[in-house]
């Protein structure tokens, strides 16, 4: 029976890959062009797709996903120069609180096409510096007030994480918001223009709920326009399609979620939406494969030690989960001591560094388990080694490999 976690090339490089070789990210490329086109299906021509760089920036990710995009959302200068120089000439849009001046003239200068604005005084340095820096015949620099509107009781329950429908550090609240938008809109605002709204209130959510936001999103856009007299033909709903790292054959409704949009806009002529999915295009098509080094039984429960570790692998930690995995076994077994194995059916495993919290899945069954052995970590694609504390106790980054395209091994990052 095919593995639910494994594609079979996948499986067939993690047996085959050499013990210096590991760890070692896998990405098959085939299985992440066919999820992409699948979701591009699912959503109707009025909904524009873009991919939030931050979830996993690997440019061969990034040239993956562009045929399938309308654009990419970044969140720092340097995703911004890191994005244009992998996928030239795609539209961007920047996001993220904090925007330094620094970067918000870059972004004016160098021509990118939208800026979500994060508070009433990042409209105020965009007003200051695109006075100060025009560039002839260019189109005006789109602008999105991020809000952070109020949602139905109950629609971000069960959420992995919270960024609106309550005092947060993303976006305006109501007087904000009004205000940003008179200054978008007083027509002493060159190489600038009012676009729209945007919010990303919350991750993790299925299909349902995340519709309920989109309801609640477009009802303060339209209110919003409505009070100024103004056209706001875009509406950003962010992204948090959920991922369930417990059961990982399980997917985000992408049909129910695309229909539910249809019918938004059908009843808002005019109205262009977009969605800025990340972890829910790209975690499924990376995997972490490592070795099992040591396997001991502490306290009446067997604990495996692998290769690498949460510093490379952050996600269950900074989740607080466990990352699904499954064993390749490997019969060879070239030293001369004996081979440490298993005694019971579940086990733990964990990584090389100094500290209780490296933990990478705890329970995992695995009866026999014995050094040598590889333990793959599924859903590894977003959000795993671009976030990990790479440099604690200095061991060797992991490498990569890129299944299906044009990416070979590396030593180093992303």
């Amino acid at each position: 029976m095919p593995s639910p976690l494994l594609t079979p090339a996948v499986r067939s490089d993690a047996r085959n890959l050499a013990a210096h070789e590991l760890p070692c990210y896998v990405h098959d490329l085939t299985d992440l062009h066919t999820h992409a086109a699948a979701v591009r299906t699912a959503l109707p021509p009025e909904v524009e797709l873009y991919y939030a760089a931050k979830a996993n920036p690997d440019p061969r990710i990034l040239a993956t996903l562009a045929p399938w995009t309308d654009g990419f959302e970044v969140s720092s200068g340097g995703e911004l120069a890191h994005v244009r120089a992998a996928v030239p000439g795609r539209p961007l849009a920047f996001s993220g609180p904090g925007k330094t001046p620094a970067e918000l003239a870059e972004a004016l200068a160098s021509g990118v096409e939208r800026v979500h604005a994060e508070s009433l005084h990042e409209v105020r340095m965009l007003r200051a510096l695109a006075a100060h820096t025009p560039v002839p015949g260019r189109p005006p620099t789109r602008v999105l007030v991020r809000i952070n509107p109020p949602v139905p009781d109950g629609t971000l329950t069960g959420s992995a994480l919270t960024m609106g429908g309550r005092p947060a550090p993303f976006g305006m609240g109501p007087e904000e918001a009004s205000e940003a938008l008179r200054l978008l809109t007083d027509g002493d605002c060159p190489g600038l223009e009012a676009a729209g709204v945007h919010a990303h209130l919350a991750s993790g959510l299925p299909a349902g709920a995340l519709l309920c936001v989109a309801e609640a999103v477009v009802a303060a856009a339209t209110a919003l326009a409505r009070c100024h007299g103004t056209a706001l033909d875009e509406v950003v709903l962010g992204g948090g399609m959920g991922v369930d790292y417990t059961s990982p054959a399980d997917r985000f409704d992408w049909a129910a979620y695309g229909a539910g949009l249809a019918s938004l806009v059908a009843r808002h002529p005019g109205l262009r939406l977009r969605i800025e999915p990340g972890r829910a295009l790209t975690a499924y098509c990376g995997w972490y494969v490592t070795e099992v080094l040591d396997v001991k039984r502490s306290h009446g429960q067997d604990v495996a030690v692998v290769r690498g570790g949460t510093h490379h692998l952050r996600t269950p930690a900074a989740k607080g989960h466990d990352q699904p995995a499954e064993v390749v076994p490997v019969e060879a077994w070239p030293h001369p001591w004996p081979r440490p194995a298993a005694k019971g059916g579940r086990v733990t495993v964990a990584g090389q560094l100094c500290t209780p919290k490296d933990v990478l899945t705890s329970g995992l069954v695995a009866p026999g388990l014995r050094a040598g052995d590889r333990v793959v970590f599924a859903l590894a694609g977003a959000y795993a080694w671009n976030i990990s504390h790479r440099d604690f106790l200095m061991h060797p980054p992991p490498g990569f490999r890129f299944l299906g395209g044009p990416g070979t091994r590396t030593s180093g990052g992303c």
